[in-house]
């Protein structure tokens, strides 16, 4: 995975823009399908988001991307991620919400464990839960067989027509009850949801907050119920709804991945970013490297962002201008700050003291105490572009992986709303006293519920919403590649008619997370995006 002389362009059927996860499973399926195929990544090593680096000397940590649970199991068992040196393991407990310096939520695997739990803040609440979860899992059931399945795409005729019939016929099995939870989730506001199930608002933030991970939007705006759903229909090893740790970081995931895809003849060349789409009659038929060089294929997978695709390496001349327009002026912005920091100790919970490793530090470590305090969060990065109270998940990777900081020592990964993107007021992200000024502040609100962290702060890594964009090409800092708002979901994701994973440029396509089901490290987008590269490029031989 080190730069390497093109493939002969004659040999070449695609070629796969960006080494991130789905490039990387994209690549696997095309190569097992006999088609010979290069990938292209602009940075010095594979896995793009997901990736595992050093940020201090003797302290690793997954960069970007931080825990497991969405990755498609079909694609781990298809790639054979095992045999490629990957191993996830589940968390002790799933999430751990400090309140104040008495009172906190720890949610284990069980049912009865996580009534228990709940029951120190609402019986009520307790009893609802098991009825919650059913229905739940009920709708993530429809989200997982869509998952794999290209959504009906509108003007597309009568293969289309035939795909809607079917998603209609999946829907129209579900009880009455089912509808209306699919319905109010595709619809509402996570608040507004959660406020039909639950009184308790300690139990609302904590069900909430799956509802504004990487979106950037409060509890209460309209859609963030779906987002909410989006992060329930993952599983780790077999168990719904569970989350994990790739031994290593999430970096092990894409190693592996690029294991099974170069196993399976795909050529992967790494310090070659790509410039501009080559175009032949209207047809995409390869690529400018910044080098200059001219790579060319049968077609052209982007495993990219849409906004940066169409904004930077598709000429103006090779799209409709108000279709382009479209594309550049998808919703984008996921409101993030990502930091890593090394510790010299674990922190020492005032609600559940102690600074040996119990299952609390190897859960996801969440402070967001109530719906207010989400809500004020946001709503006060909209207006002075950071929250001064930040809502932060904290993972300890370390407690359950002992390859990641020295004995004794340990790392976090701290993911952090809001930023604005784009601050107001002249000021910019490129200026380090921002960063700095903000990672302050985010170590700050985990201290004054562990006071001993920031005295245990080793070193810290930081990336503002400027840094995702300029390493991993995540426009605006948007982990998914484009908002998951209900204007760009399933048959309008990326946009109206664009759906089939095909873009407007006749043979391109987009394999990344962009495109249907969205973001998260699934390795769906790519999946699909495979199996109809496959189709065409098998139809284009025929013919």
């Amino acid at each position: 995975m080190t730069p390497a002389p093109a493939t002969p362009p004659s040999d070449l059927d695609v070629i796969i823009i960006g080494a991130g996860h789905n490039g990387l499973v994209c690549a696997a399926y095309l190569a097992e399908a006999g088609l010979n195929t290069l990938i292209v990544e602009k940075n010095e090593g594979v896995g793009g988001a997901a990736a595992t680096e050093e940020f201090h000397p003797g302290f690793r940590n997954s960069v970007a991307a931080y825990t497991v649970s969405l990755l498609n199991p079909k694609v781990i068992a298809d790639l054979e991620l095992a045999r490629h040196g990957l191993k996830i393991v589940e968390r002790p407990a799933s999430n751990f919400w400090p309140v104040d310096s008495r009172r906190y939520l720890l949610m284990r695997g069980g049912l009865s464990d996580r009534q228990a739990a709940v029951a120190r803040f609402s019986l009520r609440d307790a009893e609802r839960l098991p009825a919650y979860d059913a229905a739940l899992e009920q709708a993530a059931d429809v989200l997982r067989d869509l998952v794999l399945r290209a959504p009906p795409n509108f003007g597309g005729g009568v293969v289309e027509l035939v795909k809607g019939a079917g998603l209609g016929q999946r829907l129209w099995r579900l009880n009455a009850q089912g509808k209306r939870t699919l319905i109010d989730l595709f619809t509402k506001s996570a608040a507004d949801f959660l406020d039909g199930w639950f009184e308790s608002d300690v139990v609302k933030a904590a069900f909430a907050f799956d509802g504004i991970v990487g979106n950037y939007a409060g509890p209460s705006t309209p859609g963030t119920a779906y987002v909410l759903l989006h992060h329930c229909f993952g599983e780790v090893n077999g168990k719904p709804g569970a989350w994990g740790h790739a031994i290593g970081g999430m970096g092990a995931i894409t190693q592996a991945m690029a294991k099974s895809a170069e196993a399976r003849g795909v050529t992967i060349r790494t310090e070659a970013p790509v410039v501009r789409l080559l175009t032949r009659e209207g047809e995409a038929c390869g690529v400018v490297l910044e080098t200059g060089e001219e790579i060319r294929a049968r077609a052209v997978a982007a495993g990219i962002a849409p906004k940066l695709l169409f904004s930077n390496l598709v000429d103006c001349d090779d799209i409709d201008p108000a279709l382009r327009k479209r594309f550049v002026g998808m919703k984008s912005g996921s409101g993030t700050f990502r930091m890593n920091v090394a510790l010299s100790e674990l922190p020492d919970f005032t609600c559940r003291p102690g600074k040996e490793a119990q299952d609390h530090h190897g859960a996801g470590i969440v402070i967001g105490p109530s719906l207010d305090y989400l809500e004020r969060a946001y709503f006060e990065a909209r207006l002075n572009g950071w929250s001064s109270q930040p809502v932060v998940e904290m993972l300890i990777p370390s407690t359950l992986d002992d390859t990641l900081a020295p004995p004794g020592q340990h790392v976090a990964s701290l993911f952090v709303q809001y930023v604005a993107p784009h601050l107001p007021g002249g000021r910019h992200w490129r200026n380090v006293h921002e960063k700095e000024a903000f990672a302050d502040l985010v170590i700050d609100t985990v201290t004054r519920h562990a006071p001993n962290f920031k005295e245990a702060v080793i070193a810290r890594q930081m990336l503002s919403p400027l840094d995702l964009e300029h390493r991993f090409g995540m426009v605006d800092g948007d982990i998914f590649h484009g908002a998951l708002s209900l204007d760009q979901l399933f048959s309008l994701r990326p946009q109206f008619g664009y759906a089939s994973y095909r873009m407007p440029v006749p043979g391109l396509y987009l394999c990344g997370s962009g495109a249907h089901p969205g973001g998260g490290v699934t390795g769906a987008p790519g999946h699909n995006a495979a199996r109809e590269i496959i189709r065409d490029l098998k139809r284009r031989r025929a013919g």
